[in-house]
C-alpha cells in the first residue's frame, strides 16, 4: 500500500514563550514492512539540530526555536510504502534487550483487576497464542469510546471504566502481557483506515509483544488485529509518554493548548525514488 501522510501539530500559548527545545520521534521506522520514499519535518521558525538513532532503533531529531512566540507549528509530510508482515517486526535493527521492556510504569502498573484479566486467559498453546488471546481479552474488556479518557489515564483506570481509546488498549495489553512474563512495549504511528474501512483521522498507537523465536509482534486491540499494510510505525517506548512523537520544553509562563490534524491517504504510485534515514 502506498500512503501519503500529512500531520500538523499546532501549539498555542496565551503568553509568549522562548527558547523552546523539542525532541521529535516522527520519522518512520526502518524494517521490512515499510519503506519511506520521502519525508519532511518542519518546525515553523525553528532550527534543526542533530539527529540520531537510539537504542530502540528510532530516529530522533532535535529542534530549537528562540522566540518569543505564541504559536509553534510542527508539520510532517511524506510518503511511505507498506506491506503486510502479519504484525512481525522483521529487519528492524535495535540494541535494547527485550527484557528491558518488562518494567512497569505509572501508566501500565497493574492493579488487582488487570492481574485478574491477565490470569483469565488460559489454555494458550504457545506464547504467540497467549499474546493473541491477551489482546482479545483487552479488546473485550475495554470498549473503544473516544473522549472518555485522557493522556494521563492509566491502564487500570481505563479497565475500571470499561472504555477508552487506542492508547488505553495499548497500555492495558502491555500490563497484562508483562504479568504473563511477556516483554511488551508501546508503539506510536499512523493508521490509514480501521477494520470497517473508515478513514482514521488521528495518530494511532498499539502494542508490541516479544515472542521468543519470532521477535517483536504488533497487536492492536482497538481494531482486533495485528498491524498490516494500513499501519505506519514511528517509534516505541515503555508507555505513551516514553514513546511520544513530540517532547519539548520552553521558557515562559504561557498556558499551552494543542491542535492536531492527521491525514493518511492511499495513492496509486510514487514519483520519487526511495529515500530513508540512515
Amino acid at each position: 500500500m502506498k500512503l501519503r501522510i500529512v500531520h500538523q501539530t499546532v501549539y498555542r500559548y496565551d503568553r509568549p514563550v522562548r527558547n523552546l527545545v523539542q525532541s521529535l520521534r516522527l520519522t518512520p521506522s526502518v524494517f521490512e514492512g515499510q519503506r519511506t520514499h520521502d519525508w519532511a519535518i518542519d518546525v515553523t521558525g525553528g532550527l534543526r539540530g542533530p539527529g540520531f538513532r537510539d537504542g530502540a532503533g528510532d530516529w530522533i531529531e532535535g529542534w530549537t526555536l528562540r522566540g518569543p512566540t505564541e504559536e509553534v507549528v510542527v508539520t510532517i509530510t511524506g510518503r511511505v510504502e507498506t506491506r503486510d508482515t502479519a504484525g512481525v517486526l522483521r529487519g528492524h535493527r535495535e540494541l535494547i534487550h527485550p527484557l528491558a521492556y518488562g518494567r512497569d510504569t505509572a501508566a501500565t502498573r497493574p492493579d488487582a483487576a488487570l492481574r485478574e484479566l491477565a490470569a483469565s486467559v488460559t489454555d494458550a498453546a504457545d506464547p504467540l497464542d497467549l499474546a493473541h488471546r491477551l489482546s482479545a481479552a483487552v479488546a473485550d474488556a475495554i470498549a473503544y469510546v473516544p473522549g472518555q479518557t485522557g493522556f494521563h489515564t492509566t491502564a487500570a483506570e481505563a479497565l475500571a471504566q470499561g472504555e477508552g481509546v487506542c492508547q488505553d488498549h495499548a497500555h492495558a495489553l502491555i500490563a497484562v502481557a508483562r504479568q504473563r512474563g511477556l516483554p511488551a512495549r508501546y508503539v506510536s504511528g499512523y493508521l490509514h483506515a480501521d477494520a470497517s474501512g473508515q478513514a482514521h483521522e488521528a495518530a494511532h498507537a498499539w502494542a508490541e509483544i516479544h515472542v521468543e523465536g519470532l521477535g517483536w509482534v504488533g497487536f492492536d486491540p482497538a481494531n482486533r488485529c495485528c498491524p498490516d499494510e494500513r499501519y505506519v510505525r514511528l517509534g516505541s517506548g515503555l508507555d505513551a509518554s516514553d514513546a511520544a512523537p513530540i517532547r519539548g520544553i520552553a521558557a515562559g509562563r504561557g498556558t499551552e493548548t494543542l491542535d492536531v490534524a492527521v491525514n493518511v491517504e492511499e495513492v496509486e504510485r510514487f514519483q520519487s525514488q526511495s529515500q530513508t534515514q540512515s
